[in-house]
């Protein structure tokens, strides 16, 4: 039996995070960002390393997985109105991630650096803040 869109979004939305709202986008891409980035931190330096830094290791399929987990939050930002100005500045730090992080030893280290996801996140939240804030959540 095949299954309508109107009930496929209801049942999407009846699953917590799993809606179309801007409150439901802003906690999977916060989830997305902390797995990429912040998934453990490494003792010793104190400083928290995701499957970014971890799956880049792998020279070519590890920096294309994680690309195009960077994409898909950016996708999602598409999804939520923001303008092209800010998708082609989140499309280009994936991208300077992506390139960087492939070149061998220099671009392991570049990723353990150079946060795409994160600031992606920053450039989302200031939009969610600005034309949804009743998203905004309290970090603590």
């Amino acid at each position: 039996m095949p299954i309508s869109p109107d009930s496929a979004n209801g049942a999407a939305s009846a699953i917590p995070g799993l809606g179309r709202d801007p409150a439901s986008v802003r906690r999977r891409i916060e989830a997305m960002e902390a797995v990429l980035e912040r998934l453990f931190v490494v003792p010793g330096i104190n400083r928290p390393v995701g499957i970014d830094s971890i799956v880049g290791l792998v020279p070519v399929i590890g920096d294309l997985a994680t690309a195009s987990m960077g994409m898909w939050m950016v996708w999602e930002a598409r999804n939520l109105g923001m303008s092209k100005w800010q998708i082609t500045r989140m499309s280009a730090n994936v991208g300077v991630d992506t390139l960087l992080g492939a070149i061998p030893l220099v671009g392991d280290l570049f990723d353990f650096a150079f946060r795409s996801n994160t600031r992606n996140l920053r450039i989302i939240r200031k939009h969610l803040d600005k034309h949804h804030p009743s998203t905004a959540t309290i970090d603590g």
